[in-house]
Parts: C-alpha cells; sequence; structure tokens
C-alpha cells in the first residue's frame, strides 16, 4: 500500500542529509545499484570539478523520500560561452513512486538551474520520462555524450535548453565530472 502525502517540501540537501539521501538511493535502486548510487552521490558532493552542484530533497514529515543531483558539465570543443549541468541522478523512495515526487523535483531543479544562468541540462535517462520537462535526444542535436551510448539507446542521452537563444548555437562533446568520468555509468 502507497503511502499517503499530507505534505511535501522540497528544499535544498545540506550535509545532515547524506545518511538518508544515501538509506534513499538504496532503496530506490536496490542492492544491485544501490552502493554505487551511494559512492556517486558521496564522490559528487565532493568533486571539484562537478562544483557547482544543485542537490535537492523531497521531504514529507521530516523524512527524505525523493532526491537529485545535477553537476557541472563543460563542453568540448570551448567555443561559445555554454553553461550546462547533468541530472544525475534522481531517486524516490518506492513507497512514494508515482506521486510526482521525482517530476517536482527535476522541475524544481530546472527552474533553479534556469534562474542561476545555467543554458543547457543534459541526462542519460528514460526516453519515455524525461520528455515530459523538455528532454529531447542529444545526439542529433550535436551533443555527444562523455562516453558512447549504442545506438539503440541513443534516445535516452537527451538535453534541454533552458534558454531558447542557446538551441543551435551550441554542440560538442559533454566533458562531466571526474566522479562520472567512468565508462560503467554511461551504459544502459
Amino acid at each position: 500500500m502507497k503511502a499517503q502525502i499530507l505534505h511535501m517540501e522540497i528544499r535544498p540537501a545540506v550535509q545532515s542529509d547524506l545518511q538518508a539521501i544515501s538509506g534513499l538511493a538504496m532503496s530506490a535502486f536496490g542492492v544491485s545499484e544501490g552502493p554505487e548510487i551511494v559512492q556517486l552521490i558521496a564522490d559528487l558532493l565532493l568533486d571539484a570539478t562537478a562544483q557547482p552542484v544543485l542537490s535537492l530533497v523531497a521531504s514529507v514529515d521530516e523524512g527524505i523520500v525523493g532526491h537529485v543531483l545535477f553537476s557541472k558539465v563543460r563542453l568540448e570543443p570551448p567555443g561559445r560561452r555554454v553553461s550546462a549541468a547533468l541530472l544525475a541522478p534522481l531517486a524516490v523512495h518506492p513507497d512514494y513512486q508515482s506521486r510526482r515526487i521525482g517530476g517536482r523535483l527535476v522541475a524544481a531543479g530546472l527552474q533553479q538551474l534556469a534562474d542561476a544562468g545555467v543554458d543547457l541540462v543534459f541526462v542519460l535517462g528514460h526516453p519515455g520520462y524525461y520528455p515530459r520537462f523538455g528532454f529531447s535526444p542529444a545526439g542529433i542535436k550535436g551533443f555527444e555524450a562523455p562516453y558512447p551510448i549504442p545506438p539503440q539507446n541513443a534516445d535516452a542521452w537527451m538535453v534541454l535548453a533552458l534558454h531558447p537563444d542557446v538551441s543551435g548555437n551550441a554542440c560538442g562533446r559533454v566533458r562531466c565530472a571526474d566522479a562520472l568520468a567512468k565508462p560503467e555509468y554511461w551504459r544502459e
């Protein structure tokens, strides 16, 4: 039975949330992927090449039920000055899934990034989920993933322009934070 949500708050994550975020990632991703995601989150939060990060949590009755992390990326070759971020990971506790918590976290993060002047946001994710936020395939727009994406999964590599004047004026290979620069993170 799914828990009923009485009041949910989305707020920036703080250092004291890390243990709850780790527990959430284990619940959401399970024993096969959970430990790797927990380590990725910890690594990204400490990685200077990922900064600035935007880490948001969704809490219900003071318990954390959702988390999203956005980290800085850059485009190569450097050309037009473009500010970009990568959405990874997104987690919602299984008891709270299908209640739009993930969507509210993503939307809040995208708004904060747009307000901060970020131009583009990338994600390697489910092509049936992220287009609802405006994401579309990145490869056909000239954005290469940090590692090759197999052709059958090309639609999972997506981009969203947060400012319309950026679309069509930028392209290149996306270079992510050192913590994400491992081929295993780029296999669907």
